[in-house]
């Protein structure tokens, strides 16, 4: 039997707040994250940060890959690197960076970098969490491969913290 080989998820989505409440710009933390690449292709898909994080770019496969950006908010471009090699980017500015291969034209991803934490990527199953989010009146959009999908309004009352939507993604 031929061995398996995984693909990323295209139907992943991100869920997110369209503007951060008071004070969600004063986050210190960034964190740091990861876009694997293996088997020809990034991992995962669609990948989200705050502004301010970093990206390594493992390369996890048995061929040389160059990982670049065009896009407005971060260009870039690593140069071509083996096998057990790892390159880094930090992601300053807000927008979407679409992340491509030059060696592999059938390679791209997107990273979705937001000014804000209030953001969460679906699991495989469609859902998602965004903690710690004060009371107040938001947008809350879905985001999927390249478009928003659907926007909704939503209403986070005091006390309470968590949002717990359903979305058709189509």
């Amino acid at each position: 039997m031929p061995p398996t080989r995984d693909s990323p998820d295209r139907r992943r989505s991100v869920v997110y707040l369209e503007s951060g409440p008071i004070g969600a710009f004063d986050e210190t933390s960034r964190g740091e994250a990861s876009l694997d690449q293996r088997n020809e292709a990034f991992f995962p898909y669609v990948l989200a940060v705050q502004a301010g994080a970093t990206v390594a770019f493992p390369n996890d496969d048995r061929t040389y890959h160059n990982v670049f950006s065009f896009s407005k908010a971060k260009r870039f471009d690593l140069g071509r690197y083996a096998r057990g090699q790892s390159k880094s980017v930090r992601f300053d500015r807000p927008g979407v960076v679409r992340v491509f291969c030059d060696i592999h034209a059938h390679m791209s991803a997107f990273i979705l970098v937001f000014a804000h934490p209030y953001f969460a990527a679906t699991d495989s199953e469609g859902r998602f969490q965004i903690p710690s989010v004060p009371a107040g009146s938001y947008t809350i959009a879905v985001w999927t491969d390249g478009i928003v999908r659907e926007t909704r309004k939503i209403e986070v009352p005091p006390g309470e913290s968590a949002i717990d939507l359903e979305f058709q993604v189509r």
